[in-house]
């Protein structure tokens, strides 16, 4: 089973930038549909975003802002927030789906990172 550890969170000021990584181990990212999720203090994990050989999904409020890409040599997968906003405080996870494509459900993912924390300030 893979292992995920995501890093690159941290306290940014609204409108700022911010560029997460999720680096993988025990299995090559370049195989499965990677997808991004958040987690907000007392809300459901969200879905954010997700990139697989021939696509990338985005959830509506993210779209134009954040960018997902993957580095298949470093077997990392990162994703890029920029115009940062108060509401996209949560801590960020990645996920690996084994088989098939993309999915904004997080029941469809098989492995998880740890998260790291995104405060935006206002």
């Amino acid at each position: 089973q893979v292992q995920l550890v995501e890093s690159g969170g941290g306290l940014v000021q609204a409108g700022g930038s911010l560029r997460l990584s999720c680096a993988a181990s025990g299995g090559t990212l370049s195989q499965y549909a990677m997808g991004w999720f958040r987690q907000a203090p007392g809300k459901e994990r969200e879905f954010v975003g997700a990139i697989s050989w021939i696509a990338t999904n985005y959830v509506g409020s993210v779209k134009g802002r954040f960018t997902i890409s993957r580095d298949n040599a470093k077997n990392t997968v990162y994703l890029q927030m920029n115009s940062l906003k108060p509401e996209d405080t949560a801590v960020y996870y990645c996920a690996a789906k084994y088989v098939g494509g993309v999915s904004q459900y997080a029941r469809d993912y098989d492995s998880w990172g740890q998260g790291t924390q995104v405060t935006v300030s206002s």
